[in-house]
């Protein structure tokens, strides 16, 4: 039985200064470039039955850099829409929101998605992607936010509960099953972590 492996992108300017970037189409960093690059080997001996992106070139960039295969664009993997809060810092909101969260209030204004409708489309996709796990894994490239709801919707958690799973950028998680039951099988590897002193991997 395969299992749903969650990859984040690669850093951005805004992932990189903390702000919420979602329609926003930024390109990788040098380092975010470096970050991809350095996954490959931690994903080389997975079977991708499918490999499956946001549509934000970020993660296509991401996905292309790894060398995974034959990617599909899913529109339900982009990252969680903040409407007005779109390129603001969790501290600039907080100046006139001090008590927002994503979790509980959702986006801002015109274009900013509730935590119901994000749940939504993380179930469809992993739903389609529990019906092809009999053929080998499937590959989710995708942002913090989305990736964090997948997580806590596999485990049959609320939305809400994805703030309880922190995720680095160009990191790697897996859902999977224990005894039948699903399971956070990993999360939150980066190559950094997987290198055997702990240090930086090699780009």
């Amino acid at each position: 039985m395969g299992e749903i492996v969650l990859i984040r992108h690669g850093e951005t300017t805004w992932s990189a200064s903390g702000r919420h970037t979602s329609v926003t189409d930024l390109d990788l960093t040098e380092n975010g470039v470096a970050q991809a690059k350095a996954l490959a080997p931690l994903l080389r001996r997975r079977d991708f039955a499918a490999v499956w992106t946001s549509p934000r070139k970020r993660a296509v960039r991401t996905a292309e850099l790894i060398g995974l295969p034959a990617a599909e664009v899913k529109a339900d993997l982009a990252e969680w829409a903040y409407g007005d809060y779109e390129g603001l810092t969790r501290e600039q909101i907080n100046e006139t929101d001090p008590q927002w969260t994503i979790w509980t209030d959702g986006g801002k204004g015109e274009g900013g998605e509730t935590a119901a409708q994000v749940e939504a489309r993380l179930d469809r996709a992993l739903a389609e992607a529990g019906r092809l796990l009999g053929e080998g894994d499937v590959a989710f490239v995708a942002h913090g936010h989305s990736l964090r709801v997948a997580a806590a919707r596999w485990l049959g958690r609320p939305a809400v509960d994805g703030r309880d799973f922190t995720i680095d950028t160009a990191s790697i998680g897996a859902l999977g099953f224990e005894h039948g039951r699903p399971a956070v099988t990993c999360w939150n590897l980066t190559a950094a972590l997987a290198e055997p002193d702990g240090g930086p991997a090699a780009s």
